[in-house]
């Protein structure tokens, strides 16, 4: 299984460079996957990957797009709640990249 390295460790990955171990996750790791993935973290950034990862932890499962739009938009309103707004903070795909910053296995179905 592939792995990443970050301050000397190494992380186990799977194929597409998401964690395997959701326990690794902590904010130092999730800003360095962020900088490979080209992200500049910003306050926006980390409140959806806080969402995100409340969401897992409440529902066992990554949430797609589709999803994710919806509950932001339930959660934070609907200026945060479009897939303009998340697509700016991710435009790697607000789903999938936010998902890998914040610890998360891909998201499935249309993302």
């Amino acid at each position: 299984m592939p792995t990443m390295e970050f301050q000397g460790k190494q992380y186990e990955v799977d194929e597409d460079g998401y964690l395997v171990n959701l326990d690794d996750w902590n904010k130092e790791l999730a800003g360095h996957i962020a900088k490979l993935e080209g992200v500049d973290m910003s306050d926006a950034h980390w409140e959806v990957v806080n969402f995100l990862r409340d969401y897992y932890q409440k529902y066992q499962i990554a949430p797609m797009i589709k999803i994710l739009v919806k509950e932001i938009g339930k959660a934070m309103g609907p200026e945060k709640g479009n897939t303009k707004y998340l697509y700016e903070l991710y435009p790697g795909g607000p789903a999938k990249q936010a998902c890998k910053i914040a610890g998360l296995p891909k998201p499935t179905g249309c993302v």
